[in-house]
């Protein structure tokens, strides 16, 4: 009841039974409102025609539809975290490939915190623009309850949050490597050096 309380609460229904929108509120990315509505984000955007991930506040989207009465929110609480997954794999993988050149945010080549910048542009989130200040932002997250999207940081340089990349689950990591030169999906506590450099995760989307 409860689940069921929380998305009549999101969901404001037009003058119709099949169409809900959503307007967004301070604080609001399109994936955390996707997520919400148990839908992916390049769903979201295709509904409403949006160019890019950005959304303004009091903006009204269109979800796609109302929920199925009664079993509904208990039968798909699983679905929002398998599809959450696979679009953060998809904005992590976008920029792969891309030259590691320190300093650089585009045009073919990244650093570690540009790249991690990149990544969660495309799910609406802004980030500041280097890895100390990203290990400042969010929540903490323990090594035992990551979960893809999560930034994880380490220390590289004899300081604390000096590299930074994304957690993909199951153990695995994007991020702008600059031992190879570009940016790469790599295991996290499988791979020694980053296991002993390893200095905690942050948690920025909901």
């Amino acid at each position: 009841m409860k689940a069921t309380r929380i998305l009549l609460t999101l969901l404001a229904l037009t003058g119709t039974a099949t169409a809900a929108t959503y307007t967004v509120k301070p604080g609001d990315s399109l994936y955390s409102i996707a997520k919400k509505a148990g839908v992916d984000a390049p769903t979201l955007m295709k509904l409403n025609k949006l160019p890019s991930t950005t959304i303004q506040v009091g903006q009204t989207l269109n979800l796609g539809g109302t929920p199925a009465p009664a079993a509904r929110p208990q039968a798909a609480a699983p679905a929002p975290v398998a599809t959450g997954n696979a679009t953060i794999r998809a904005a992590a993988t976008r920029f792969l490939g891309a030259r590691y050149v320190l300093g650089a945010t585009g045009g073919g080549a990244l650093d570690c915190s540009s790249y991690t910048m990149s990544v969660f542009r495309q799910l609406g989130i802004n980030l500041p623009r280097t890895a100390a200040q990203q290990w400042r932002v969010g929540s903490a997250v323990s090594r035992r309850d990551l979960r893809a999207g999560d930034l994880v940081f380490f220390n590289t340089m004899g300081r604390t949050a000096s590299h930074v990349g994304v957690y993909l689950g199951d153990g695995m990591m994007a991020n702008a490597n600059s031992y190879h030169g570009r940016t790469m999906i790599e295991p996290l506590f499988g791979n020694p050096y980053w296991a002993n450099r390893y200095d905690g995760a942050r948690r920025v989307l909901n």
